[in-house]
């Protein structure tokens, strides 16, 4: 075991050293290419994926479907969204996640594992706090509930990223993140469509005169998701501690916050310099498209006259397909052309498929339109996510993983989610054709960036020697 742990640890430090980015790279053949997808790292990762994106649903979607059926107005609905801003803010606490060990629990399971699983038990007790309060009788209750779930899935989110780099080398990261958001989709059907299917079917039938609102369905139904969980924490207790790089022990709480808090940051500004400011700019406003747009969607098929099968069955579940299957092109196009390459793909499409759901919009109720515009639409989403992934990936230091990349992640979001809060004001004064063709041309600066970004080298950080926790 001894002997083994010493094998990894060098092949750790080759790829962590200056001089490992430089080697010359030799393409694997196709059937190495798809063989990764059967390793066990990236098997993990499908099964954390799943973990992570349970919770996304059920204090977002599926949250509001549930207050507004139990008489809930649509303007506290709205408000109640905000719960969501967890995950744009989590960098605010992923220094803690990177650094802080958890009494006891770390020293069991160690520092990744550790975290993975207190936010799990978070998220699941938030799960089962909502599921026994009815929102009609207090809302307040479930509100709380919803706020610890949105916590312990962000905190889940940062120390899953961390792993999940620190798992395996770069050029695997690619089949990680893929593998990570296929786990990740198919939770959210579960979440989406399977959570709508338990509370259908948990419905007793209705005394005469009484209302269609039934709060024992909705808590079968929460209860479930909660014990699904235990499938991301069974695969934390099976899973290995990845191995980390010695850090020098902090002399004070001074030296331990600096440590945590601003080296993180200056890291990552050191090794690019100038050039930060542009590879910022490209996280802020790659998916500003898909972000954007993706705000009216939902209103966009109510008011071309879609049912909610239509759209459940073409949107939750065979959009959600369509996902999956691009991010396992763009895994696989990563590995063999390149992630920059595949990046400047994923921004191109992202971007022309919003002009399809401005041909959609012309076409009124037409549901074979419909399924062709969702297929290219997350087919392009699938690639440019599995791309993007892996690209934010590369850029961290694996000494201070989580917190660097919960920034990236949040920078992803906060322009784009600040901007889409104006989507329903533009649609009403200029009409969804013009909205949708506004929202592709939002994506033609983000072709420029990715270019310029290209052309960055990689600055890998200064080698260490790697340690087990």
């Amino acid at each position: 075991m001894r002997g083994l742990k010493i094998l990894q640890g060098c092949a750790y430090y080759s790829r962590m050293t200056p001089n490992a980015s430089d080697a010359p790279q030799i393409k694997p053949s196709w059937p190495a290419t798809f063989k990764v997808y059967l390793e066990p790292p990236t098997l993990r990762m499908l099964l954390l994926g799943f973990s992570a994106g349970l919770p996304l649903l059920l204090v977002l979607g599926t949250l509001s479907f549930w207050l507004r059926e139990a008489g809930i107005d649509r303007t506290t609905i709205g408000y109640l969204s905000w719960v969501g801003l967890a995950y744009a803010f989590k960098w605010v606490w992923a220094p803690l996640v990177d650094r802080m060990p958890i009494p006891l629990l770390t020293r069991w399971l160690g520092r990744r594992r550790s975290w993975l699983l207190l936010a799990q038990i978070a998220v699941m007790a938030g799960l089962v706090a909502m599921s026994f309060n009815d929102p009609q009788v207090a809302l307040q209750p479930v509100v709380w509930g919803a706020l610890a779930v949105a916590f312990g899935s962000a905190t889940q989110d940062i120390a899953l990223d961390a792993y999940r780099i620190e798992s395996a080398d770069t050029d695997r990261q690619a089949a990680l993140a893929a593998a990570y958001q296929t786990g990740y989709r198919l939770a959210m059907i579960w979440a989406g469509a399977g959570v709508l299917w338990i509370a259908a079917r948990a419905e007793v039938v209705p005394a005469l005169g009484a209302t269609g609102y039934q709060h024992g369905a909705w808590q079968t139904a929460y209860l479930v998701m909660a014990a699904s969980m235990l499938l991301g924490m069974l695969t934390v207790l099976l899973s290995p501690e990845p191995l980390r790089r010695a850090m020098p022990p902090a002399r004070n709480a001074a030296q331990w916050l600096k440590g945590a808090l601003v080296e993180p940051f200056a890291d990552f500004l050191r090794r690019y310099q100038w050039q930060a400011w542009l590879i910022l700019a490209l996280i802020g406003s790659y998916r500003i498209s898909d972000i954007v747009m993706g705000i009216m969607a939902n209103p966009f098929y109510v008011d071309m006259g879609y049912s909610k099968d239509e759209v459940a069955a073409v949107t939750k579940i065979y959009g959600v397909i369509m996902t999956l299957a691009g991010a396992f092109i763009g895994g696989v196009l990563s590995m063999r052309l390149g992630v920059m390459r595949v990046l400047l793909l994923g921004a191109v499409l992202s971007a022309a498929s919003n002009l399809l759901f401005a041909v959609l919009s012309t076409r009124g109720h037409d549901v074979t339109a419909l399924i062709f515009v969702i297929s290219a639409d997350n087919l392009s989403s699938g690639i440019a996510s599995a791309a993007f992934i892996a690209y934010l990936s590369s850029l961290t230091n694996v000494d201070y993983s989580a917190t660097q990349y919960a920034l990236f992640s949040s920078m992803m979001l906060l322009a784009p989610k600040f901007l889409a809060g104006y989507s329903g004001r533009y649609v009403d004064a200029f009409g969804y054709p013009h909205f949708f063709v506004a929202t592709a041309l939002l994506g033609v600066p983000v072709l420029l960036l990715v270019w310029l970004a290209s052309r960055v080298k990689r600055q890998p950080p200064p080698s260490a020697t790697p340690v087990a926790d």
